[in-house]
């Protein structure tokens, strides 16, 4: 008998990926999108996600608005692009960071290249182009990794 148990590094990253996928089904499910849709189809969500951040007061945001509609986005992204591209959360070491590490996901792109993005960092980054516009954040993760065309 094997032992498939996976060691600590492991184990935390599929906590995460899990941890991003629970994020992602509850948000959908706030916004009327019924688990066994989201899960035959992430981008289900995303009209209603889009319709739900057009909505929201960003200019009356306190700071634990803007961390909870981050942890939202970042969640949901990373899960769209696990979903639809077999890309997969990995660990990495990273000194700069807070923690030491950071989350990223990594895919192999149209061109057999393995590349990494960090959701975080895309979701920052369409914080800083308002308004927010999910399609964009989705199609900027998927060029970084190299999942489109030219």
């Amino acid at each position: 008998m094997r032992n498939t148990t996976p060691d600590g590094a492991a184990a935390e990253v599929l906590e995460w990926a899990d941890g991003a996928h629970r994020d992602a089904v509850g948000l959908a499910s706030m916004l009327g999108v019924a688990p066994e849709r989201y899960a035959d189809d992430a981008l289900a969500l995303m009209p209603g996600l889009q319709h739900y951040v057009d909505r929201l007061p960003l200019g009356e945001f306190e700071q634990s608005d803007w961390i909870t509609l981050h942890t939202d986005l970042t969640s949901y992204l990373g899960d769209v692009l696990v979903r639809r591209h077999g890309a997969a959360w990995k660990k990495v070491d990273d000194q700069s960071s807070p923690a030491g590490y950071r989350y990223l996901i990594e895919a192999e792109g149209l061109d057999g290249k393995t590349r990494r993005v960090e959701p975080y960092d895309v979701v920052m980054e369409e914080f800083q182009h308002l308004p927010i516009d999910v399609g964009r954040m989705l199609a900027n993760a998927e060029a970084v990794l190299g999942l489109t065309g030219k």
